[in-house]
């Protein structure tokens, strides 16, 4: 399949929908964080997706089925794994989560990434 230059998506000028969503009550660990996202693009199999994500401050608990690469474009979030280890991440950070990921998300001061996960089947 061929695909023309009109498939190419630019974040910046996209118009898709921003989705306001609050976290299940299980997940929650501090406050109740009101998220954002912008899926600016889903592969036809729904496995690879990509988009914008913004979060106000709190924690949740998280466990990632899929790997997830990050750009932190604002904002400061701490990840914590389950044995209580974690680390900080500010504006130009970049990193992956791996798929079996566990433990937590604090947002410290409001955060808005670029995100691309692929979820196996």
């Amino acid at each position: 399949m061929t695909m023309s230059i009109n498939a190419i998506i630019r974040f910046a000028s996209a118009q898709t929908a921003v989705e306001s969503y609050s976290l299940a009550p299980e997940k929650l660990l501090k406050g109740n964080p009101e998220q954002r996202l912008q899926n600016h693009y889903s592969s036809p199999c729904n496995q690879f997706n990509s988009g914008i994500w913004q979060s106000e401050s709190g924690a949740w608990k998280i466990n990632y089925t899929e790997y997830e690469y990050c750009e932190i474009l604002e904002g400061v979030s701490v990840i914590t794994d389950k044995q209580g280890q974690s680390q900080r991440f500010t504006v130009g950070d970049r990193f992956i989560i791996p798929a079996g990921f566990q433990g937590s998300w604090e947002v410290i001061e409001p955060c808005r990434k670029v995100y691309v996960i692929f979820e196996p089947k």
